[in-house]
């Protein structure tokens, strides 16, 4: 099925930084902007960064022995681009919330994923399957 592009809007504190995170270091193209918001091409879909006073949810929940952040957002990519931005963000010393890692291993639904803070605090996950047909495996 191919679906469309979503659309997700969050906040930021600080608009230089978002810009500098999202267009410098994940190479997301900027699109519209304005004093209060940046529109971001996400890998074909639009994040929008709204400055706000309220960025950066901390709740978690217990994943395959790992504390996730929620709530988050994120890509599934293919496996070879997955590795790419982990080596790059790893070569940045980019702190992560949970360290490139594959899991669920040997069950269905393995996964490698990496989770990561923007400079205002949101979580986002980029994960890939081996097998991408393992995406809603139970």
């Amino acid at each position: 099925m191919n679906l469309p592009p979503f659309h997700l809007a969050f906040p930021v504190d600080d608009l230089s930084a978002a810009r500098a995170f999202y267009g410098e270091l994940l190479g997301c193209a900027e699109g519209r902007s304005s004093n209060e918001w940046i529109d971001f091409d996400f890998h074909g879909h639009q994040i929008v960064a709204h400055l706000s006073a309220h960025a950066g949810d901390r709740a978690s929940n217990a994943v395959d022995g790992h504390d996730v952040p929620v709530p988050h957002f994120g890509l599934v990519l293919e496996m070879e681009d997955w590795r790419a931005l982990a080596e790059k963000l790893t070569k940045a010393d980019t702190h992560f919330v949970i360290e490139p890692t594959v899991r669920f291993a040997g069950k269905p639904g393995e996964q490698a994923t990496m989770f990561l803070r923007d400079p205002a605090g949101n979580a986002l996950e980029f994960k890939a399957f081996a097998d991408r047909d393992q995406l809603f495996a139970k």
